[in-house]
């Protein structure tokens, strides 16, 4: 094996592919999580626009597409892919990634560019390697073998659609198999981009016009209309009425338990656990800057994104407090909430369009310590709940134990609260059997949210 060579001083992660090898080590090696690191290095780099996107693309498209990728060097790579040196491994997947899904990138040049790269940062006999292995997969690409569907279901859907082997099983038990296609080609797709318009600063048809303008293209959110999906994905963060504070980028889902929650114009509510902000803005928004909203979160840095969202966005009726959720107490009636939203902490796996990366840090277990988390932060949103004050628990994952189930142990040991459907109030295609909003990335096209509004009834 190579050895590798002392470079002191130099950068060798360099341009964007070196970029995203160095992205993707750190991921591997580390509990980080995508969009952070591509982040800092993007506000770090003197990349260009189409730079930037094209390492955007390549570290989540790698990301994305790891079952699949990994799944293929390994039959190439001679000996065991998984111990492969971190610097060569990586170099292969952006390599692959760009060979499999990049139309304009020349196979030879994908191939050339990971050479070099392997040559100057591990030495010659890895760069002959990563030559090898990748030529011989161009040559052979049509040929290319799965597990077949008929002997091994569970291994072909999770290699060919690039999803953990525990969860696709976990979802065929729970789905059955067409839906559980279905949901992992929909988790595959690149997500779109989705706007809230922000009536505390403009109104839906100035808005529009704006958008028209720049001749960005729209269209109305499929369930509330103050959402506009735009149909082409642009640097819109980088638009002058972004940091006016006009719009807020959340998806569709984000709305259903701001809207479910109803909170009126006046009222005393609770965001429990509400950084970076969106919804509070929301909430804001539909308040018409009335009422007070308690908005709380543990960590102070956190607390921080979201002043800064809300002060772009002109929500003035919030207060942040950060505070431990379990240690806020009130004990006098008068001083409880007429609404208390609990946004909980949970697995995302609703969310693997944007955050492809969770998939493969989740496990089983971290799903049930999760639930328990979030029946105590449910009971906790409770306690401070005022007599016919309701109630909303959500979540942006798909999971029954984080989910109904938790909703389900709570009422069972809590007499005093009852489930209020939103059949009525919602269109029926977003409810479960049991009343609560739970939307599927394949079915409504954006995230999967879960919501449930509670009463409490003593």
């Amino acid at each position: 094996m190579d050895e590798v060579k002392d470079y002191s001083g130099l950068n060798l992660y360099q341009g964007v592919r070196g970029v995203a090898v160095k992205v993707l080590n750190r991921i591997d090696r580390t509990d980080a999580y995508l969009d952070k690191m591509l982040e800092i290095e993007l506000k770090n780099s003197d990349f260009s626009g189409a730079d930037k996107s094209l390492l955007f693309e390549i570290v989540h498209g790698v990301i994305r597409w790891l079952g699949r990728i990994d799944w293929i060097l390994t039959g190439f790579y001679k000996g065991q892919f998984s111990k492969c040196i971190p610097n060569v491994k990586n170099a292969m997947r952006v390599a692959l990634y760009q060979i499999l899904f990049l139309d304009k990138v020349p196979e030879y040049a994908a191939v050339n560019e990971a050479v070099d790269f392997v040559k100057k940062i591990q030495g010659q006999k890895s760069a002959d390697l990563t030559n090898a292995v990748l030529r011989n997969i161009i040559r052979s690409k049509e040929s290319i073998r799965y597990p077949k569907p008929e002997d091994d279901l569970i291994g072909y859907l999770a290699a060919y659609y690039s999803h953990p082997t525990w969860l696709v099983k976990r979802w065929i038990k729970q789905f059955g198999e067409d839906f559980t296609k279905e949901l992992l080609i929909a988790n595959n797709n690149k997500p779109g981009l989705t706007l809230r318009v922000n009536s505390l600063k403009t109104n839906h048809e100035e808005f529009k016009s704006l958008l028209k303008k720049v001749d960005l293209k729209f269209h109305d959110g499929s369930y509330n209309k103050d959402f506009i999906r735009l149909t082409n994905l642009t640097n819109i963060a980088d638009w002058e009425y972004f940091a006016k504070g006009y719009f807020g980028i959340n998806d569709e889902s984000t709305g259903f338990a701001c809207r479910l929650l109803d909170p009126k114009q006046g009222m005393k509510v609770l965001d429990l656990c509400a950084a970076p902000g969106g919804k509070t803005s929301y909430l804001s928004d539909i308040m018409q800057n009335t009422g007070t909203i308690v908005a709380v979160d543990k960590f102070e840095s956190r607390l921080k994104i979201l002043e800064s969202n809300l002060k772009r966005m002109g929500a003035k009726n919030v207060e942040s407090q950060a505070v431990d959720a379990f240690e806020l107490n009130i004990e006098e009636e008068e001083n409880k909430f007429d609404r208390v939203l609990i946004d909980a902490p949970c697995s995302g796996l609703g969310t693997l369009t944007k955050k492809p990366d969770i998939k493969w840090k989740r496990d089983l277990g971290e799903i049930r310590k999760l639930a328990e988390i979030q029946l105590r932060l449910l009971k906790k949103g409770a306690s401070l709940l005022k007599k016919n004050g309701i109630l909303v628990y959500s979540t942006c994952t798909i999971e029954h134990e984080e989910n109904f189930d938790v909703v389900s142990q709570f009422l069972n040991d809590n007499l005093d609260f009852k489930l209020i459907k939103a059949n009525g109030l919602f269109d029926e295609n977003l409810l479960d059997a049991n009343g609560c909003i739970q939307t599927f990335p394949h079915t409504h096209l954006m995230d999967g949210v879960f919501a449930a509004k509670i009463e409490r009834i003593n």
